[in-house]
């Protein structure tokens, strides 16, 4: 008998899956909410019964359009400020991954998401998410930019656990979203599950075509928002700050400095639904994390870092093209700022202009670049780029920085987006500089009489003016297995972009790069195998070879733990300073992997012939490197990184550098709202420690409380005593508190 019902069972449920038909484009008419719903985490019947429902998930990552192993219900409605959207997903309470953790920090867990392309261009769109216990994340995707993780918006979740699963509850105000002004809005939308298991599952309402490579274009379409009203909300942020900084003198004696308080202010005011204007006034950015120490060792250029600061991150998409032409903290101290963002039809836009206290200048050479810091400056940036349709997109972009003590840099370019089809497309971008140095001799003292372009100019500031161009193309292949890439780049000697991030110029180069994924669906070991080769030639301007690279990766992502292994070959050859350097190559390996949702690690390993170049000789380098996250409490979270690198001779006889990097951040949740951290870091380069506690409350990513200090540690030997000691070096105590007032 029982194994009839085993007989019984297996057929039934292969009779089910034959029966699943994933739907491709599909249609949600939605209607306003018949009551109030209270966003609490319990999915109500009586509250959702006038809700439409989205269901019959589709899996698409690691099955192609087959049916998941858990089932999914998405339910939708409005009222005239907020959209409404609660998820019951179906699964085993025992197996469900889920951390009490800051915002943002939710993607290694069982998570749902929205996604609103609210013009329906796939263009750009929000991606709003949380995990099980209602704890938020947010991106924001753009065509050619991907996923901004640090897209910050402002709704209201709720999420809980049950005996069947979990299910959480969204409320997201229209005056969060940007959406045209007209009386029916037909949005494209889909809702996703992502499931973290042996590998990452991922399943949507909206089937999808991998043959396709736009994300956006296959969502599904939602109707019945009608007259909805354009938000032109007021939003105030003031902040009041204090803070104590000291430091060790000379003579050994720790000098401490008064309290300094100050406020700042910051506006932003909704003009309609897709235009904002912003404004803020000594913007303070304490709250901003700290930037992990990157090795700059044996490195020609300036190193880059990520813009964190809120102000500066609306419009940030818009401002991202293929060359760095803006690059927001090039703005290093505001003073004053303002903003106006928007999309008028199928024009996007951003104005930003900054009064900086402190101005970086980065100096792009042939081989290297300098790096200056002067005096004040004002710096206007405009851009602007009109959606064609089906991702196709022209833009203009320009910028200007006037400095008070003389001297300009200026920058204009168009670039193009163009989809051929559903598998090609072209890029084109072309910028022309205008730049009028400083005349500031000591500002350039340590290499004010050495020349570039031919010797035509110096690179000390000496008021010299010149003008210069960048030119970037490319044709390209997105699709379900094979890709390819053809590209052109174009710099000449005298380009530069003074509110980029352009660290080298005097180069034409052309590279192709082709990969090809093999998936394995139905295998029970490799999710898939990603080969690929990429080829690069580069000249300067005057017709010199300079660089030869061949590189082959051999990715592969395996059905176990969410692991991936990444080998890596690569040979090439070099001009520097005018000397050739042969027989340059290096082996790549790393790795990934999750065995549960309590750890999280992977490390790097390159072995490699590389040029030292401060000794202009090929020297043996090893850069190594681990992290690790380990969350033993699904409030606390530790996460470590070693990076380390060492060049020595060929013959082992001599060492040309040697040292690490080590950060360890701890980080505790105690409420939704409480957390602490507390950061660690050891330079063994500069022989430093930092330690950084702090302790925040915040409500939600604007209104926080602060307060928390920065410790620096070194070596010190004070009044010629030979005993060296650990000191503080310096310290800064810190207290802020900011309130977001929504009128």
């Amino acid at each position: 008998m029982t194994r009839w019902i085993i007989l019984v069972f297996l057929f039934s449920a292969t009779c089910a899956n034959a029966e699943f038909t994933p739907v491709y484009s599909p249609q949600l008419d939605i209607k306003p909410t018949s009551g109030k719903i209270t966003i609490d985490g319990v999915v109500e019947e009586g509250e959702w019964s006038s809700a439409a429902v989205a269901s019959n998930f589709a899996e698409h990552n690691p099955g192609d359009q087959i049916q998941p192993p858990v089932d999914t219900k998405a339910m939708i409605t409005y009222d005239a400020d907020n959209l409404y959207i609660s998820f019951i997903c179906y699964d085993d309470p025992a197996s469900i991954r889920a951390s009490f953790c800051k915002r943002d920090r939710i993607f290694q867990d069982d998570n749902v998401l929205v996604c609103l392309d609210t013009y329906g261009d796939g263009a750009t769109a929000f991606e709003i998410g949380a995990n099980p216990y209602g704890i938020q994340g947010d991106l924001f995707f753009s065509a050619g930019n991907g996923e901004d993780m640090s897209y910050d918006l402002i709704y209201q979740t709720a999420g809980r656990i049950t005996d069947q699963g979990w299910e959480v509850e969204f409320a997201i105000p229209f005056s969060s979203l940007r959406f045209p002004d007209q009386p029916e809005q037909i949005w494209k939308v889909d809702f996703w599950r992502n499931r973290s298991r042996d590998v990452r599952y991922q399943m949507s309402w909206a089937a999808y075509d991998r043959d396709e490579s736009c994300w956006p274009c296959q969502w599904g379409t939602m109707r019945g928002l009608n007259n909805l009203t354009p938000a032109k909300g007021l939003e105030l942020l003031p902040a009041i700050v204090s803070h104590q900084a000291g430091s060790r003198n000379e003579a050994g004696d720790f000098d401490n400095g008064s309290v300094v308080t100050r406020g700042s202010f910051t506006a932003k005011y909704g003009l309609s639904s897709n235009i904002t204007l912003e404004g803020t006034i000594r913007p303070d950015f304490s709250q901003v994390e700290s930037d992990a120490a990157q090795i700059d060792v044996n490195s020609r250029y300036a190193l880059f870092y990520p813009e964190k600061r809120p102000f500066f991150m609306e419009g940030s998409d818009l401002f991202s093209t293929w060359f760095n032409a803006v690059y927001t903290r090039s703005i290093n101290d505001p003073t004053v700022a303002g903003k106006i963002t928007g999309r008028s039809g199928q024009t996007s836009f951003a104005v930003l202009s900054a009064l900086d206290r402190n101005t970086a200048i980065i100096i792009p050479l042939e081989d290297n670049s300098r790096f200056v810091q002067n005096g004040e400056s004002l710096s206007n940036i405009f851009r602007a780029k009109y959606e064609i349709g089906d991702q196709s997109s022209i833009g203009v972009v320009g910028t200007d920085r006037r400095y008070d003590e003389g001297g300009s840099g200026s920058l204009f370019g168009v670039d193009s987006r163009i989809r051929i089809d559903r598998n090609h497309q072209l890029e084109f971008q072309y910028l022309h500089s205008f730049t009028t140095e400083p005349e500031d001799s000591l500002l350039t003292a340590d290499f004010h009489n050495e020349t570039f372009d031919n010797g035509k100019y110096t690179q000390g500031f000496d008021g010299e003016s010149f003008s210069g161009h960048g030119l970037y193309a490319s044709f390209e292949r997105d699709s379900r297995n094979w890709s390819f890439d053809f590209d052109y780049w174009d710099r000449s000697p005298t380009f530069r972009a003074e509110n980029g991030f352009e660290t080298f110029n005097s180069q034409r180069s052309g590279s192709f790069r082709t990969q090809y994924n093999f998936r394995f669906d139905d295998s029970p070991v490799l999710e898939n195998i990603l080969p690929s080769f990429f080829a690069q030639r580069s000249w300067n301007y005057d017709g010199l070879r300079k660089d030869d690279l061949i590189r082959i990766d051999f990715d592969s992502s395996f059905r176990w733990a969410q692991t991936g292994f990444h080998p890596r070959y690569e040979k090439s050859s070099e001009v520097f300073q005018g000397k050739r350097f042969n027989n340059l190559w290096s082996h790549h390996v790393c790795f990934r992997t999750t065995p549960s949702e309590r750890i999280h690690f992977g490390g790097y390993l390159n072995y490699s012939n590389r040029i030292y170049y401060e000794g202009m000789v090929v020297g043996r380098q090893t850069d190594s490197g681990v992290w690790v996250d380990l969350r033993p409490w699904d409030r606390l979270l530790v996460e470590t990184r070693f990076n380390n690198s060492r060049n020595r001779s060929l013959e082992g006889d001599e060492t040309y550098f040697d040292g690490f990097i080590t950060r360890t951040k701890i980080s505790l949740q105690i409420s939704r709202e409480l957390s602490t951290r507390l950061v660690l870091q050891y330079n063994r380069f500069s022989e430093t420690w930092e330690a950084d506690p702090l302790l925040t409350y915040q409500l939600n990513p604007f209104s926080i409380f602060y307060i928390g200090s920065s410790r620096d540690y070194q070596l010190f030997s004070p009044n010629n005593n030979p005993e060296v000691s650990w000191q503080l070096s310096a310290r800064q105590y810190f207290v802020k508190f900011q309130y977001l007032f929504r009128i």
